[in-house]
């Protein structure tokens, strides 16, 4: 039975692996991360980790898993560290330990309330996906969803990660009064205000008394992630088992390329990210647009209009000829409009190459899922804005019309579902009809 990564470990990896160089066993938590699957451990994690390595303090991260007790119990079984394989030209492997605890919420509901109340947690970063943060078509907390009502009605066991947050907020004001930065790294648009709006949503209904404070004390900056991170199959388990020399069960796979956009508004102290990469900006829109609106989009297209034609993984089907040409033609006659003045085609060029890696292995079928929630943030705003100014629909409209075809939907039927359509898609003629298919 081959040995699993732990600390013995480390001493005996070849050589060519990277692992922690600093002192990270007396390393103390002072962020809390909510969603710890593999997004987070191969992207924000990774960034922390350089940050205490270019420039010490505290930044250890308490990792919460709020359904599946996967991923603790396999960092658990590994004394919290895991492997980064980076797939480029030739692959990288980096163990990283900055991940100092990690739990599963509804059995360790103390631990995690403690950690997001603890004076020493200056930060708390989310990665719940969109679905997560359980809101309407209109951007707002959505009140009747299920989580919501639930964790309204027992606002002391939460479930939902708006539910957790209000409740460590509280245990903040109640014991120590400070204040806390709260950053979501979810693809939203201006994720930092939907994340505030649905907090406060959700307090003025469950602890009404706790708004002052938290409006004085608590931020939330905009900010925009981006890697490609494929789900961990056998095939990369496998992989980092032959290059190691041991087994890791909690390994991520990623591409080369990452971003992290953070709007410079920060409640207290926060990691020397803007030493190893991040952007420290004053206004995210921008990049966040792009990425949203451009790299977010085609894949979403590829994902609704690939799965169809048999094809499981991006760089399959962006190799398709029909579909490359499609992307094509979508980015520079409706995307590229509706984003102006945003350097549209420079920043395509980049995401296609990323697209075609072939080293990297993205099922289309993780891009499909909640396509409901990723059209709304990824593809309407850019076909209303198109209608409105009187651009053209139809590439985007294809993409909205492969989803209903992957989910077997009848579009006229559909198009007039509000949990699926915005009031600006269902009471217009134009994005109806192509849609629907009628000029497409």
């Amino acid at each position: 039975m081959t040995p699993r990564l732990n600390l013995q470990a480390l001493a005996h990896l070849p050589a060519a692996v990277r692992r922690p160089d600093y002192d990270f066993p007396n390393l103390q938590v002072g962020i809390v991360h909510i969603g710890i699957g593999a997004f987070h451990r191969a992207h924000q994690a990774m960034y922390t980790e350089q940050a205490v390595r270019a420039n010490g303090g505290n930044w250890g991260i308490l990792g919460a898993s709020l359904r599946r007790a996967d991923v603790p119990t396999a960092l658990a079984a590994q004394q919290q560290l895991y492997t980064v394989e980076t797939l480029g030209a030739r692959p990288d492997y980096r163990v990283v330990a900055c991940i100092r605890a990690s739990l599963t919420a509804p059995h360790q509901r103390g631990q995690l309330l403690d950690a997001l109340s603890s004076p020493r947690t200056h930060i708390v970063t989310l990665t719940v996906t969109e679905k997560g943060y359980c809101l309407g078509m209109n951007g707002e907390l959505d009140l009747a969803h299920t989580e919501i009502t639930r964790d309204l009605d027992n606002p002391g066991e939460p479930n939902s990660a708006i539910g957790w947050l209000a409740a460590g907020l509280e245990g903040r004001r109640r014991s120590h009064g400070r204040p806390l930065t709260i950053l979501s790294c979810d693809n939203l648009r201006a994720n930092g205000a939907k994340l505030e709006h649905a907090v406060a949503a959700f307090v003025a209904r469950s602890r009404p008394q706790m708004l002052p404070w938290l409006q004085g004390n608590v931020v939330y900056p905009h900010t925009l992630v981006d890697c490609i991170v494929p789900a961990a199959s056998d095939i990369s388990r496998a992989r980092v088992r032959q290059a190691l020399g041991v087994a890791d069960l909690a390994c991520v796979q990623r591409e080369p390329y990452s971003q992290w956009v953070i709007e410079d508004r920060f409640a207290g102290p926060r990691p020397a990210w803007e030493q190893c990469g991040v952007q420290i900006v004053a206004d995210v829109t921008g990049h966040s647009r792009l990425k949203l609106h451009v790299l977010n989009t085609c894949h979403s297209a590829l994902a609704f209009l690939g799965l169809p034609r048999g094809y499981s993984f991006v760089r399959e089907a962006v190799a398709d000829a029909e579909l490359a040409q499609f992307l094509e033609a979508l980015v520079s006659t409706e995307i590229t409009p509706a984003l102006a003045p945003l350097a549209v085609q420079d920043y395509w060029r980049t995401v296609r190459a990323r697209f075609a890696n072939q080293c990297i292995d993205h099922c289309l079928s993780q891009i499909a899922e909640d396509g409901a929630l990723k059209l709304a943030e990824r593809v309407f705003p850019l076909m209303i804005a198109n209608a409105s100014a009187g651009a053209p629909v139809r590439g985007l409209a294809r993409i909205v019309r492969g989803w209903l075809d992957l989910t077997r939907a009848d579009p006229y039927t559909a198009l007039e579902d509000p949990k699926l359509f915005p009031p600006a898609i269902r009471t217009s003629p134009i994005l109806k009809a192509a849609i629907a298919g009628a000029i497409l």
